[in-house]
């Protein structure tokens, strides 16, 4: 097997999703709920977050859905703002998070980056925040493409957003690597004709994404020596 790309989700892969956002959620849905104990209850159940283990179930829409999907599911509860401005709410909050990187990336991708391999991201969560992230990160340059779910060309399960990739990098889908933490990753990897190396950084375990998976690693960082027996 021989590869020459690889596409990154971003949420539950180059950053742990638990350590992530579990606290982010915990803030924005007390803000948006202000003193109404019924109504934060009601607005985290509607997105499956936990407020006893603070945590997301495994379930949750947020794991692998777009923002927009994750302000319809909101919205009722959320009189104050419509659902277009509680979802610029949501990608502006979701952009200063505390973020837990996965392992140290920018050592990692630049050795990835060094061995010839074309690099890129897509996420369902928006450009904008995914841009965020990764400038903050300092790996934002280290990437040859990134998408979001806004950036015109779908979003997954659907492989459209993958291919895209794959034309701007001129890789074939079969010389790429679809690594994510989720379902709707691999599902879409899978589609677009790539391999596909499933992440346990996510809420998915071994045994969710087996099915789907090329390999599933405890994390990214185990990707070149994968690559190297492969």
């Amino acid at each position: 097997m021989t590869l020459s790309a690889l596409l990154f989700d971003k949420d539950g892969t180059l950053f742990d999703f638990a350590q992530t956002w579990n606290g982010w959620a915990l803030g924005m849905l007390t803000e948006l709920a202000g003193e109404d104990t019924g109504r934060l209850g009601a607005m985290a159940e509607a997105v499956r977050y936990d407020l006893t283990e603070r945590a997301f179930h495994p379930d949750s829409l947020v794991i692998a859905g777009t923002n927009d999907e994750v302000a319809e599911v909101l919205s009722p509860h959320v009189p104050q703002m419509s659902e277009a401005d509680l979802e610029q709410y949501l990608i502006r909050t979701a952009g200063e998070a505390e973020l837990a990187q996965a392992v140290p990336l920018a050592p990692f991708l630049s050795d990835l980056r060094a061995s010839g391999l074309k690099l890129g991201v897509m996420t369902n969560d928006g450009a904008h925040s995914a841009q965020r992230h990764l400038t903050r990160s300092g790996v934002y340059d280290h990437f040859d493409m990134v998408i979001g779910a806004d950036s015109g060309f779908g979003a997954k399960p659907d492989p459209d957003p993958l291919l895209a990739f794959c034309s701007h990098v001129g890789v074939a889908p079969g010389a790429t690597a679809m690594v994510g933490d989720s379902r709707h990753d691999l599902i879409a990897g899978r589609a677009a004709g790539m391999r596909t190396i499933g992440v346990l950084t996510g809420l998915a375990r071994a045994e969710d994404l087996a099915d789907l998976a090329d390999v599933v690693l405890p994390n990214i960082g185990h990707i070149p020596d994968w690559l190297a027996q492969a």
